[in-house]
């Protein structure tokens, strides 16, 4: 049997979670604290490529133990390797054909706004600061756009080789909570940067540079240019992994 792990971290450290040559990843320290506990490294497979600054709520691990440690003590046992910014906050067996990335059935991220001249230096390094007044109405009719199984070509960022970019998007909220305006998605997949462009469309909506019916016209010409900026890593959060079952 497999271990499935779940993780909470801050990404400001690290660059992603995938391993990086020349840089600090999630995976790396994770490995490190694996070897301190089991005395070397099993492969692990992540849920996600997350980018550099890119923080998570519940983020998920597949692996191999290499010596049996029962799952209601795995999470205290490897958190005493761990760096503060990472813990496990469970562990479960799970299948040895489990893939903590393509098991997952969705995936859903949180992305949080700060909608006020002057920043908090308690969120600072979880949110986007936009000072312009922001008319959450008009970001959430922007949202429902996206709504449905469409070609989200226009949401990904130039560099990735993936094709198909075509995803369905189960559904995606605005909620403002005072100064706060918190983006709540699910779906099947996501493309390179799709949430975060996604988050910088639905703020050119939210400021009035951008009726929200663009948010159907950059959908329906996959035209990078249609759509937003790219939002800050910083107020991305990968909230949960769905696997059913």
């Amino acid at each position: 049997m497999q271990m499935l792990l779940t993780l909470r971290f801050d990404g400001t450290a690290y660059h992603g979670f995938q391993v990086q040559k020349n840089a600090l990843s999630v995976c790396e320290a994770l490995q490190d604290g694996m070897q301190a506990l089991y005395g070397m490294r099993p492969p692990v497979k992540g849920c996600s490529r997350t980018d550099a600054g890119v923080h998570a709520l519940e983020y998920c691990v597949s692996y191999m133990p290499p010596k049996l440690i029962p799952p209601q003590k795995l999470p205290l046992s490897l958190n005493r390797f761990l760096p503060g910014d990472i813990r496990v906050l469970a562990a479960r067996e799970v299948p040895d054909d489990f893939h903590a990335r393509y098991s997952a059935q969705s995936k859903e991220y949180l992305y949080r706004i700060w909608n006020s001249p002057v920043d908090d230096p308690f969120e600072a390094k979880y949110h986007w600061r936009i000072s312009q007044p922001l008319d959450e109405a008009a970001m959430a009719r922007a949202a429902a756009y996206a709504v449905g199984t469409h070609d989200f070509a226009a949401f990904m960022s130039a560099g990735s080789k993936i094709t198909d970019t075509v995803r369905t998007v189960h559904f995606f909220r605005v909620q403002r909570e005072g100064r706060a305006i918190v983006l709540h998605i699910c779906a099947d997949g996501y493309l390179y940067n799709m949430v975060r462009i996604l988050a910088g469309t639905l703020v050119e909506a939210g400021a009035g540079r951008m009726p929200p019916e663009g948010m159907r016209a950059a959908l329906q010409s996959g035209r990078r240019a249609l759509a937003g900026d790219t939002a800050p890593a910083k107020g991305l959060f990968l909230y949960r992994v769905n696997y059913g079952g």
